[in-house]
């Protein structure tokens, strides 16, 4: 790691909002991933107070629940978001009429299927909007890969990833959407994860 980003992440590794502005100052193209799962209220207010056009990345893999379609919307109008949506090549009802329902994490094509709605739509995204700084709600507490991980650092091409929740708690989050009245959503299911504290491989290649 580079001997600044060690220093940043010593001093503001613990401060998100700091760790946003010192980031936003880093670039001029950054963006904000979400995928609306729980406490994502949290990274979008953050990311919107500091920069209110940021782009707000959205792979949107077709297989969310309702409610997580309904929390989007909610909070894409309260927030003003900036919303790009990143879609797989086929819809979902085009790819389950040929190959049916998604497969489970021990089938072997499931592989192929987090590659086709979510790892593609997002190298797609990073390839059409070449941005700078990337942030991302990464949590340590999300899974033993992501424990291991820094709130900032630099991936092979250059991108400055952000992750300025890193180290925070589900009890940090939740009270941040309480004192900003910020809803939440809890039913939420990512098909190509599955279990809770599986990668889905997409921070592990970037």
């Amino acid at each position: 790691m580079e001997p600044e980003l060690d220093v940043i992440n010593r001093e503001l590794g613990n401060d998100p909002e700091a760790l946003i502005r010192w980031a936003l100052d880093q670039g001029q193209w950054p963006i904000c991933t979400t995928n609306f799962r729980p406490f994502e209220g949290v990274i979008l207010h953050m990311v919107t107070r500091q920069q209110p056009d940021i782009p707000i990345v959205w792979m949107d893999s077709g297989y969310n629940t309702e409610a997580t379609y309904r929390f989007a919307d909610e909070l894409i109008q309260r927030l003003d978001l900036n919303l790009v949506s990143y879609l797989p090549r086929r819809s979902r009802a085009h790819r389950e009429a040929l190959e049916g329902p998604a497969p489970g994490i021990d089938d072997p094509r499931h592989e192929a299927f987090t590659r086709e709605v979510k790892l593609e739509p997002f190298e797609r995204a990073l390839r059409e909007m070449a941005p700078d700084v990337w942030f991302t709600a990464l949590r340590a507490e999300d899974t033993p890969e992501r424990a291991r991980m820094a709130a900032v650092s630099r991936n092979g091409d250059g991108l400055l990833k952000v992750s300025p929740l890193l180290h925070w708690t589900a009890r940090d989050l939740h009270r941040y959407l309480q004192e900003h009245d910020l809803p939440n959503n809890f039913d939420y299911f990512d098909p190509t994860k599955v279990e809770e504290k599986r990668e889905c491989g997409l921070h592990l290649q970037h």
